[in-house]
């Protein structure tokens, strides 16, 4: 058995999409659009995006069942989402984290930037994983506003 640990860890990760905020805003919080982009299998993935409102995603990994689940804190449209959550395997928490989603006009495009602060415990998940899987997503992000309006 692994011993008790937690490792703290913030990142910050920025991306620029060439459509106004209001397109990468409703992407965020239209639960088809960000299913296409986020949550896999839309079978097990929910959205209700509001304050107070939870997101859910569940997937097996490795024969294992991983379930991330957010809690909507505050939105603000087309300015910024805050949200905390856990990212649990097999039903044992691995990290708990807190994240803002800021978004800014910049001429044509929006300006995204994503800073989540997170508690990694016991080894389970390592900062630098959760920094390449959430920069991994917000490029999956800018391939659907690729694509053209939904």
């Amino acid at each position: 058995m692994t011993e008790p640990s937690i490792v703290h860890a913030t990142f910050t990760l920025e991306r620029t999409y060439p459509v106004p905020v209001h397109r990468a805003f409703h992407a965020w919080a239209d639960p088809r659009m960000k299913a296409r982009w986020f949550g896999g299998d839309s079978a097990r993935y929910q959205l209700d995006f509001r304050p107070d409102g939870i997101e859910r995603n569940v997937a097996e990994h490795e024969g294992k069942e991983i379930t991330w689940e957010s809690l909507y804190r505050e939105i603000v449209p087309d300015v910024r989402i805050v949200y905390t959550s856990v990212l649990s395997e097999d039903g044992v928490l691995m990290t708990a984290s807190l994240t803002t989603v800021e978004f800014t006009q910049d001429g044509p495009n929006t300006a995204l930037v994503l800073t989540e602060t997170g508690a990694y415990l016991d080894g389970r998940e390592q900062p630098a994983w959760r920094e390449e899987g959430t920069g991994e997503w917000l490029d999956g992000l800018g391939r659907h506003l690729a694509e053209g309006p939904a």
